[in-house]
Parts: structure tokens; sequence; C-alpha cells
């Protein structure tokens, strides 16, 4: 939980955000400059990477590929803009997955919250759903949406990654906001209670309001699980034009190539930062509810 104490100054946030950043590059270089060229292994085992330009390249020269052509096809565009462009892919299809997860979860969590029966019977199997490994039930969805025929409508297999990613958006957001929803004070509900107050205006003008500490690290937690959802899915399913497949296909390239296959990656790391910064700016609107703020 963070305290409603000082808040960080501006300059400090960037000095830790900005450390967020130099400290891996520091350990990764260092670790390419002292560790053995065949890594370390035990019993066989390997435990750390090789330090081989090919296994290793520096970050210098994942960062230089980036401005390089993608493909060695005349004309071709830098790699960052064929990065950018599948991230862009990706993150809208993770958006509505996270907005399907959102729904979802905030209606698992009001029913829970109105039937403590249902509560009991729900939650175990909330909690259950997420050990289910996205590797298995990407081609399923993909499957059972493939049979559904309604008129002319036909399903996609972008949708198939839209629901996987709603399926790992939804929990942190049922479980966050179920929290939430039971964190007024029993003289406050008791107050509601006075003045027969139904429970749709208590949830609406108590419960809800309260949630907002608890819902809103929740619904960050929830783009980043949407974003991995999306990403897994589409290595998964198949799914071109996102980078879930490219990183699949540039990993082909790592042999003459060793700096491309990073491209993507990097690309991964600033589409969850990107989805996070997002739903971060629902914060701005929901200031005044903030105070006590909770972490998911």
């Amino acid at each position: 939980m963070t305290g409603t104490g000082t808040r960080t100054p501006p300059a400090a946030r960037i000095g830790w955000a900005a450390g967020g950043v130099l400290v891996p590059v520091l350990l990764w270089e260092g670790y390419k400059l002292a560790g053995p060229a065949g890594g370390v292994s035990l019993g066989g085992f390997p435990l750390l990477p090789r330090t081989t330009d090919l296994a290793m390249p520096h970050v210098w020269t994942m960062l230089a590929r980036l401005a390089e052509p993608a493909t060695s096809a005349a004309g071709a565009p830098p790699l960052w803009t064929a990065v950018l462009e599948a991230a862009a892919f990706t993150l809208g299809i993770a958006a509505l997955g996270w907005l399907l997860g959102v729904l979802v979860g905030m209606g698992l969590a009001m029913v829970m919250q109105r039937f403590r029966s249902a509560g009991s019977a729900l939650l175990p199997w909330i909690i259950l759903s997420q050990t289910v490994p996205l590797i298995a039930i990407a081609p399923l969805v993909r499957r059972w949406g493939s049979q559904l025929e309604i008129g002319s409508f036909a399903w996609e297999n972008w949708m198939s990654v839209a629901v996987i990613a709603s399926y790992l958006a939804f929990f942190p957001v049922a479980v966050g906001a179920l929290r939430g929803f039971a964190s007024p004070q029993a003289s406050h509900v008791d107050l509601m209670h006075s003045y027969s107050v139904g429970w749709w205006r208590s949830f609406l003008f108590l419960r809800l309001p309260a949630s907002i500490p608890f819902l809103l690290p929740a619904l960050r937690l929830a783009a980043a699980n949407a974003v991995i959802g999306a990403v897994v899915a589409e290595v998964s399913i198949g799914l071109k034009g996102g980078i879930g497949r490219m990183i699949v296909e540039y990993a082909a390239a790592a042999g003459g190539d060793p700096g491309k296959p990073w491209a993507p990656i990097f690309g991964a790391v600033l589409l969850g930062l990107a989805a996070v910064a997002a739903t971060s700016v629902l914060g701005l609107f929901l200031h005044r509810y903030r105070r006590g703020e909770q972490t998911a």
C-alpha cells in the first residue's frame, strides 16, 4: 500500500525511471565483459548465457540495428518502423482484450459482492482459471471460435487473440474490485441501511467510489496481462502482423543478424509500458478517490 505522505518529487521519479533503464544495461554489459564465453552451467544445466557477440550482442548493436532496413529488399523501411507497426497492431488487440476483461471482471466482482454464496462458489474457479497455460488454451479458443456460425459472421484469428488477452486481464480486475467493493467502513454501510438506500444506489455512491484505490492498480496490472496474453496468443495461434509473430520470425535471423531478434523484444517492452501508461491516465480523472491507493 502506498502511503498518503509526501509525494515523490518529479526529478526523483525521473531519476528512478532512468535508473530502471540504466541498471539492466550496465548489468548486461558488465556480464558480457566479465562472464565466460561459454556461459555458466551446473551439471549440464545452463545457468547463465554465453557472452559471445552472436548469443549476447552489445546494447549499442541492438539499438543501431533499429535504424537499419528491416530486410535486404530494396526500399525496405527501417526496422524500427516495422516494429512500431507490429506493436500498434498488437496494442489494438490487447486493448480490446483489456476492455472485455474489465467488463467481465467487474461483473463477476459485483455478483460476488452482492451474493455471498456466489462469491464462495466463483472465487475458487476464478483463481483456478489462471493456472491453465495459455500455450494450451489458445489453440482451443481458435478452434471453438472457428466453429461459430451466426449468419455472415466469420470468426477471425485476431478475435481469438483478444479473448486470450481478456482471459488474463479479467483476473486482477475481479479480485481488486471485489476487495474494493468490500472496503467501505461498516458505519458507512449501516448509514446507507438506516436511510433505506437500495443495493444499487449504495453500490454507486458508496462501494464503487471506495473501490477506486483498489481498482486502479488492478486495471494497470490487467493492461500488462492483456499485452502478455496477446503476444503469447499470437505466437500460439500464428497470427501475422503482431509483435508476437515478429519475435518468432526474427529469432530465425539470430545466426547472421544477432541484433535483429532484439528489436521486437524492445517493441514488446514498449508495448507494455504504453498499455500501463494509458490506463494510468484514468487516475488523472479519479484523483479525488486515489488517497491510500492499494497495490494489486
